[in-house]
């Protein structure tokens, strides 16, 4: 076995289980799947429980695809599309750092970078992908895949998120 195939399925597994667990939080913690289309809604990405729920139900999938290294480009695009939409309408304006104030974006970040290598690397030889003979989906054909999810991303930012807009500081002074 190749050190590619090693990292693949690394990777794959790692990033499987951090999602799964993701969309379980959003799903069963705190405040449920309620709480997380309130939160949505927060932040401007509206409607906040459809939203939360296809958030959470691409988390969950992308995940379990990811275990089995089923369909593993498209798997890492729903990666990339969640979280590059967490990094943008929430983590991004608070800097690279997670233990700042309102969490920075260096987990969501490093996530993204995550999952376009995955999709670069595809499932490898122990996955399902090399199983039923899709294996050859790597590469750059991989990351391409991948970046669907950024121009999902892109597309639910333009069409469903109204941040609330900053007060008018020059209007207080």
């Amino acid at each position: 076995m190749t050190g590619v195939n090693i990292c693949s399925v690394v990777l794959r597994v790692a990033l499987g289980i951090t999602m799964i667990a993701h969309g379980y939080n959003h799903a069963f913690g705190g405040g449920k799947l309620p709480g997380t289309a309130r939160w949505f809604e927060s932040i401007g990405i509206r409607p906040g429980r459809v939203h939360a729920l296809l958030a959470t139900l691409t988390e969950l999938g992308s995940g379990f695809l990811l275990l089995l290294g089923f369909l593993t480009p498209l798997a890492a695009a729903g990666v990339v599309g969640t979280m590059l939409v967490a990094l943008i309408a929430n983590h991004l304006k608070n800097g690279f750092f997670i233990f700042r104030p309102g969490e920075g974006y260096e987990y969501v970040l490093f996530i993204i970078l995550t999952a376009f290598a995955v999709g670069s690397l595809g499932g490898g030889r122990i996955s399902l992908d090399h199983a039923i003979g899709i294996g050859h989906l790597y590469g750059w054909d991989g990351l391409g895949i991948a970046a669907i999810g950024a121009v999902g991303a892109a597309g639910l930012l333009i069409t469903c998120w109204r941040p609330a807009k900053p007060a008018d500081t020059a209007a207080s002074s």
